[in-house]
């Protein structure tokens, strides 16, 4: 692997700076000591650094040369609720929040691609590292965008990456056109009328609406939905009752969807709103549906696409790099700063060993070995985007 020189050289401020952040994780729009981590580095590399877009959100520039042109960098700040069950010395201080998604690592490979840049400089245009909060379902992308992230900063691309755990070190995985599902959530209330457990027929069961309802859901992808346009929908929660001799008078359903268009998302809520009502009409309840988007579908484009797994190929070599990976019916917010800007969004091999666990796992960390290979591959970006002109 073509890893730069200079980044090797400080990989143990890398791992320093990722096991700090690692022990001491903060969830979205909290994350205080994590912004004040990373503007004091950006800081002392001499970048100009900007706060408070999205409460915790940092923007740090960095202008080299007469150049207009300027792209971004993203990486993301936010730890999980989870309960940390791993032993080691860098574990989570704070109970009940760990970094179980790698964004500790994510933020310490741009940390560190900001300080070789900052160093060696060779490039003309500027370069915009953000670092974003609140990616695990808070909307802290949507935040920063609605706060004029692209406006206050103009760019002409950006760019994100996520380690994959299951992939081995050294290799990277991309495609062009929609790559990560869009996201919603849903609630579904249901009204019935309440009765004695042993007289159900004086009372209208709102469970047996909501099981039907269950049911008839999922006619939506078999029966609504083309069978190339791939989408789910999962019933992850059903509530109703409180005594074992009482049938309620309300219940309720809640669940994901996840799709890899609007258009199919839109159809989807459509259809979900539909059926609810009529199931629930024909029992003689009613039923009302609460349908949020979360995410919208991650959708690289195509130039973008090709510019950066050709980056990741001089850095590990053609054979390690996925140019098609598999869609991934997982989301990410970073959708919405694509649907603003042309990017796109790349995986990193977090390591194929035994015990590398998937990512939103209670014993998962990320692979400090990548942490140099995530590094030296924003590195090259930048000076491939924003090469200088021959003299």
């Amino acid at each position: 692997m073509n890893i730069i020189d200079a980044i090797a050289d400080f990989h143990d401020d890398l791992v320093a700076w990722r096991r700090d952040i690692h022990a001491h994780p903060e969830l979205g729009f909290e994350e205080m000591r994590t912004s004040d981590l990373v503007a004091q580095k950006l800081e002392s590399f001499g970048l100009e650094v900007h706060r408070g877009l999205a409460k915790t959100g940092i923007v740090a520039s960095l202008r080299v040369g007469n150049s207009p042109r300027a792209i971004g960098l993203r990486a993301d700040m936010d730890a999980l609720p989870i309960l940390e069950a791993n032993v080691f010395d860098h574990r989570s201080r704070e109970n009940g929040k760990m970094h179980a998604c790698g964004h500790d690592g994510h933020t310490a490979m741009l940390l560190g691609a900001a300080r070789y840049l900052a160093e060696h400089r060779d490039f003309d245009g500027c370069v915009h590292f953000i670092f974003q909060p609140a990616e695990e379902g808070l909307g802290g992308a949507k935040a920063m965008v609605d706060e004029g992230l692209f406006d206050l900063f103009p760019m002409e691309a950006v760019y994100g990456m996520h380690n994959s755990p299951g992939y081995p070190v050294g290799t990277f995985l991309i495609r062009p056109g929609a790559m990560m599902a869009g996201g919603a959530f849903f609630d579904i209330a249901i009204t019935g009328t309440g009765a004695h457990g042993a007289r159900p027929e004086s009372g209208i069961d709102p469970v047996i609406v909501a099981a039907q309802i269950t049911m008839a859901l999922q006619t939506i992808i078999s029966r609504n939905t083309a069978p190339l346009d791939t989408a789910v929908v999962s019933i992850t929660q059903i509530h109703g009752g409180d005594a074992y001799n009482v049938i309620p008078e309300t219940a309720r359903l809640s669940g994901t969807v996840r799709a890899f268009s609007r258009e199919v998302m839109a159809m989807i809520e459509e259809k979900m709103g539909q059926i609810a009502s009529g199931v629930a009409q024909g029992f003689g309840a009613t039923a009302t549906l609460d349908f949020r988007e979360i995410f919208a579908p991650l959708v690289n484009t195509a130039e973008e696409t090709e510019l950066v797994a050709d980056v990741a190929a001089g850095i590990v070599g053609e054979a390690n790099i996925d140019r098609r990976r598999p869609p991934i019916m997982a989301s990410e917010d970073f959708s919405t700063m694509l649907e603003a800007c042309p990017g796109a969004y790349i995986n990193i091999g977090n390591g194929n060993q035994e015990g590398y666990c998937q990512v939103h796992n209670h014993h998962y960390d990320f692979n400090d070995e990548i942490l140099t290979l995530g590094a030296s591959y924003w590195a090259r970006l930048v000076e491939k985007k924003l090469a200088k002109e021959p003299l």
